[in-house]
């Protein structure tokens, strides 16, 4: 359409100026002495439309011309940056196709060309330490913090993934100190942080970290979990010898891991060594009442009372508590095998020998025949207590 209005308005023209040159008679005379010019104002109209399309024909030359060389320059920069650019995705493609030797090559010649030269010191990083060239790493990493404080922090988590790898939980701590100083912290960070801490043992941190990670849904529950378990046991026996501190820490601990099978076990296990019956006893009836546990049954009915006006008193607490879990779970072998050695220390004698004779008719275990082969040697029957060393032996 717009070239049809063109070729309209050009034959417009065309007759427009064909109808002025009839009518018009008019004469231009140019003097140039000697020389006298006359022409027609038409032709003389033709000629300075002509000489003016010819001034500004060359004009336009005459810039192009000198411009020739920058936009030589832009071509030839266009041009090195397309090279750039394809160097580092070709860097990127190889590192994630596991070539790391290209990966390195086609990183140094995106670096060489300027194109994100942060970018493509990273993945050079990366690719040398995967290539186990330490130095060439540490190198790539110097180029990479020297691009400015834009790229501090990729910098600084690199440093701290690579210790990581390589067990320096210290400088992978040192890396992410320094970046929490310089920015605010990332969810990567934290859980980078957290490994950290759990390599050094420091258990304060560790709990700390895995609750907040945990909260924010950072890392599946499960791993949050286990973190907490890991430091609360590793904490509680730091505490161990100290009856004070254990107690202290033990309020501290939040109710749903206090039941978790594994803290109660080590509560009880060094509130035993400290002295302290009353706790160890709490830890594992908290925990068996959530979620019943073999392990934590056999080390219910171990536990000493190591008062001993206590002693008797001790041992029928727990005996009582036991005979109402046997009211959920008749056919226990190990609940049975606890109601005997309970019985034992709280002197029922003869309780104790049904308790364990029902746990071997229910399961054949060591621990049954030895408490039953000590119960005989006490009332005297040697025969008895032989045979029941002997099958005891005979289990695997």
């Amino acid at each position: 359409m717009r070239a049809l209005a063109w070729l309209l308005a050009a034959f417009g023209a065309a007759v427009a100026l064909a109808v002025l040159a009839r009518a018009t008679e008019g004469v231009v005379v140019l003097v140039l002495p000697p020389w006298r010019i006359e022409a027609s104002v038409v032709l003389a109209a033709f000629v300075l439309l002509a000489a003016f399309a010819l001034a500004y024909a060359l004009l336009r030359l005459l810039k192009r011309m000198l411009a020739l060389p920058a936009e030589v320059r832009a071509f030839r920069e266009r041009r090195r940056q397309t090279g750039a650019q394809r160097a580092l995705a070709a860097a990127l493609q190889a590192y994630y196709e596991g070539r790391y030797a290209r990966a390195e090559r086609e990183a140094t010649l995106a670096w060489e060309a300027g194109a994100a030269p942060a970018l493509a010191a990273l993945v050079g990083a990366r690719a040398a330490h995967q290539l186990r060239e330490r130095e060439r790493r540490e190198r790539w990493l110097d180029r990479a913090g020297s691009c400015g404080p834009a790229f501090a922090a990729a910098t600084l988590l690199a440093r701290a993934e690579f210790a990581l790898e390589e067990r320096d939980f210290a400088a992978a701590r040192d890396a992410l100190k320094s970046l929490a100083g310089s920015r605010p912290r990332s969810i990567a960070a934290a859980r980078m942080l957290l490994r950290a801490e759990r390599g050094l043992q420091n258990w304060e941190e560790v709990l700390r970290l895995a609750t907040l990670l945990g909260k924010r849904a950072a890392i599946p529950p499960a791993v949050a979990e286990e973190h907490r378990v890991q430091a609360h046991v590793a904490l509680l026996e730091r505490a161990a010898g100290d009856r004070a501190a254990l107690a202290a820490y033990w309020k501290r601990i939040a109710p749903a891991d206090r039941v978790h099978a594994r803290v109660a076990a080590a509560a009880a296990r060094v509130a035993t060594a400290a002295g302290d019956a009353a706790l160890a006893r709490e830890a594992i009836e908290a925990s068996l009442a959530k979620e019943w546990t073999d392990a934590l049954a056999e080390q219910y009915a171990e536990l000493p009372a190591l008062e001993a006006p206590a002693l008797a008193a001790e041992a029928r607490a727990r005996l009582e508590r036991a005979e109402r879990w046997l009211a959920a779970r008749p056919r226990d072998p190990k609940l049975l095998l606890a109601l005997g050695r309970l019985c034992q220390s709280a002197g029922l004698w003869g309780k104790a020998r049904d308790y364990l004779e029902a746990s071997l008719a229910f399961e054949s275990s060591r621990a049954a025949h030895l408490a039953l082969a000590r119960l005989a040697d006490r009332e005297g029957r040697a025969g008895e207590a032989e045979r029941h060393h002997r099958m005891g032996a005979e289990l695997p």
